[in-house]
């Protein structure tokens, strides 16, 4: 499967495969992406393996588009919705591996629901800091 034609709308990156199908996927896993002006977006290249933004320094595989989850969801959403979020801060504070988390983040791995609870804990346990200051 190859993409032949991207466009972006409601913060979504499609294609238009090779064999007539539109796919899609959430700019919420590409923060460049998601931060570019339409100028930077179109100034991309087709390459045999997907997409590439050489003046972003990012890259979407042909492959990507047909990953199960194109929208974040539960945690990841989460994580992803609000950059301002510090992975590896939060990590240490759980004392959990950063890769760990980056992977509930990118959606590659999914939490236990002990492990969704304790996450959501440690973030509203930041934000009752945060908003007593």
């Amino acid at each position: 499967m190859k993409i032949t034609k991207i466009w972006f709308e409601d913060n979504r990156i499609y294609g238009l495969t090779d064999d007539g199908r539109t796919l899609w996927q959430s700019l919420l896993y590409y923060r460049r992406l998601l931060s570019a002006s339409d100028k930077e977006r179109n100034e991309y290249e087709i390459n045999a393996f997907g997409i590439r933004w050489e003046k972003l320094d990012e890259d979407v595989s042909f492959e990507s588009f047909e990953y199960d989850d194109p929208e974040p969801t539960g945690i990841s959403k989460i994580l992803l919705s609000h950059p301002e979020l510090n992975l590896s801060a939060i990590a240490r504070r759980m004392g959990i591996q950063q890769s760990l988390l980056a992977a509930y983040a990118n959606g590659t791995k999914k939490p236990s629901k002990e492990r969704f609870d304790e996450i959501l804990h440690t973030i509203h346990s930041i934000g009752c800091e945060l908003a007593s200051v």
